[in-house]
């Protein structure tokens, strides 16, 4: 059996699960695929793909070419970059493990957010450059936060405002007053979500509904002083009007965690834009959640191997 661990970018799969259980042949890939054809010319000689959340795709036409393929693990309980339709079809395995600490998406949405108010990157720089106080920040107290979804993240983001001090609204196309109450938050329309926050934080999951909602008009209804964060997925926001409204001053800046290529694409204009405080998508990049994950990886696969395959995916 040989087995391949995908998109090690830190080097560190192999360290944090047993693979020498399996007694079978392992490798560890550190880098991402540049397109589907180089994904299948390095996978199909394995019998057991371990992938790292949505960072390689395995739509139909993948999955078909992958003709020794029978079991492919995604880390969490679900990845919406898997065909589990098409794997099924043709005899694949499509198993799980547990995604125990959506808290460290939330950290990350405030460490962004804290970075973008208060100029955090560039007055790091500016030191390290040997300067000294080259901009004046924004406190957040008072200010108002806008929630892009109520979920398990959203309502902890939420919580966070408050003890702020911020006042915090929401929107999504399910949310109702009602909903939102136990939050201490209120349900607001997309419009006034847009138009009143000094801060809007997007907390959904993509779907064809949600896919570029953050666009030029939602954009445009923005404070010239607010800022766009975004640790849920890339394509949930329309990144060339983003760019545009950026250059253009139009909006105070972004804070992403995510983007509609990942990897972020080299040369690209939001590696360059001083008001755009970016990070690799590493909002579930934790010890915690890198623990379960490669140990339960490793679980799904003794179990398959044994015949009793375990967290199905379906």
């Amino acid at each position: 059996m040989r087995i391949a661990v995908l998109d090690d970018y830190q080097h560190v799969a192999r360290s944090y699960a047993d693979w020498e259980s399996l007694n079978a042949y392992t490798e560890f890939f550190h880098h991402a695929f540049p397109d589907a054809d180089a994904a299948v010319s390095q996978l199909a000689d394995f019998d057991v793909v371990v992938a790292m959340r949505e960072r390689t795709r395995f739509p139909a036409d993948v999955l078909r070419r992958l003709e020794r393929l029978k079991l492919l693990v995604t880390t969490a309980p679900a990845n919406a970059a898997i065909d589990v339709q098409a794997a099924n079809a043709q005899g694949v395995v499509v198993c799980g493990t547990g995604y125990p600490d959506v808290g460290a998406t939330c950290e990350l949405t405030w460490a962004l957010l804290l970075a973008a108010a208060r100029n955090l990157p560039s007055e790091s720089r500016l030191v390290r450059e040997g300067g000294w106080q080259g901009s004046v920040g924004t406190i957040l107290e008072g200010k108002t936060l806008g929630l892009l979804g109520l979920g398990r993240i959203g309502g902890r983001v939420a919580k966070v405002a408050q003890a702020f001090g911020m006042e915090t609204i929401a929107w999504s196309q399910n949310l109702t007053a009602e909903k939102a109450a136990p939050h201490g938050v209120t349900a607001v329309s997309k419009e006034e979500l847009f138009t009143r926050s000094d801060a809007v934080s997007v907390h959904l999951v993509l779907s064809d509904r949600t896919h570029h909602l953050v666009g030029a008009d939602e954009l445009s209804l923005m404070k010239r002083t607010a800022v766009l964060v975004n640790t849920s997925r890339g394509p949930i926001i329309d990144e060339d009007a983003l760019v545009r409204a950026l250059r253009e001053g139009a909006i105070g800046g972004a804070a992403l965690d995510v983007f509609e290529t990942e990897p972020l694409p080299v040369p690209h204009p939001l590696r360059e834009l001083d008001n755009a405080t970016i990070t690799p998508h590493i909002g579930y990049v934790t010890e915690g959640n890198y623990k379960v994950f490669y140990e339960e990886a490793v679980e799904d696969i003794a179990a398959f191997v044994a015949g009793e395959p375990i967290r199905i995916v379906k």
